[in-house]
């Protein structure tokens, strides 16, 4: 039996495949304009790699932006819920799932079975979200993903003491028009999305292991920062950060399936 999960974000859209005791496979893709259009496509991509059809699923699970408007999915589960259950499945003495998005950034407790027990998010403001690193990359000219990089070949980091994307920004202009480094400054920059995590952590009780997925989880500098500014260790998950929201959503697909057979089951006894 194949469990899919189809994660569409702000930025990227993921897919896995599950067979009920391993990843069988998994796609990312940038998201278009439509969820529906990038579900569909990162969808097609993970089912032509593994030489599988759509009825070759036996369930599908949808979450992120959109959930509720993807036609091949039986069931959708918020995203909150799917990186709490993904990351406990990957590592599972996670108790505190860190998911920094490009919208939206999360802190997530979690129980054995990867259940949330409590949770805040910060969507009001880009500070602490993939947005706020993206601008910071457009001032230097550079890509996103050469950010983290960057920040871990700084030295000394550049005092930046906003919290606020756009003052934020304006002293990173500054600063590079004063000489300071790029890499200092990344290093700076990555201070700042990790002070603005950590309050959120504070506000749900700071409980190892923690673990931190989403797309700016491959960001080391940022990875740094945070295990820095907590004071405790960041645990390294054994799959591709970015896909854990997806690999929750297959696991609840597997779980609502048994579910909905034991149900069927019961009604025929």
């Amino acid at each position: 039996m194949i469990f899919a999960g189809v994660d569409v974000g702000s930025m990227s859209a993921e897919a896995v495949l599950f067979d009920g005791e391993k990843i069988r496979a998994h796609s990312t893709i940038v998201v278009k304009p439509n969820p529906l259009q990038s579900a569909t496509i990162v969808m097609d991509t993970v089912l032509e790699e593994s030489g599988l059809t759509y009825d070759d699923i036996t369930y599908c699970v949808s979450t992120g932006y959109g959930r509720e408007r993807i036609p091949f999915a039986q069931h959708d589960v918020s995203e909150i819920s799917c990186h709490g259950k993904g990351a406990v499945w990957a590592a599972p003495t996670v108790r505190t799932v860190i998911d920094i998005g490009g919208q939206d950034s999360k802190v997530i407790r979690v129980d054995e079975n990867g259940d949330m027990q409590d949770f805040v998010m910060n969507d009001k403001c880009a500070a602490g979200t993939g947005r706020f690193l993206e601008g910071i990359a457009r001032t230097f000219h550079l890509h996103v993903s050469d950010l983290g990089q960057l920040a871990l070949e700084g030295t000394d980091p550049a005092p930046i003491n906003s919290l606020c994307t756009v003052f934020a920004n304006f002293d990173v202009m500054c600063m590079l028009a004063e000489g300071q480094t790029k890499e200092n400054i990344a290093f700076g920059v990555s201070n700042v999305l990790a002070r603005r995590v950590f309050s959120l952590v504070s506000r749900v009780g700071l409980v190892q292991d923690i673990c931190v997925t989403g797309g700016v989880a491959k960001n080391q500098g940022v990875v740094r920062s945070l295990a820095h500014v907590m004071e405790v260790p960041i645990q390294k998950l054994p799959v591709d950060s970015q896909i854990v929201g997806a690999l929750g959503a297959a696991l609840f697909a597997c779980r609502r399936y048994e579910r909905l057979r034991m149900e069927e089951k019961n009604l025929a006894n």
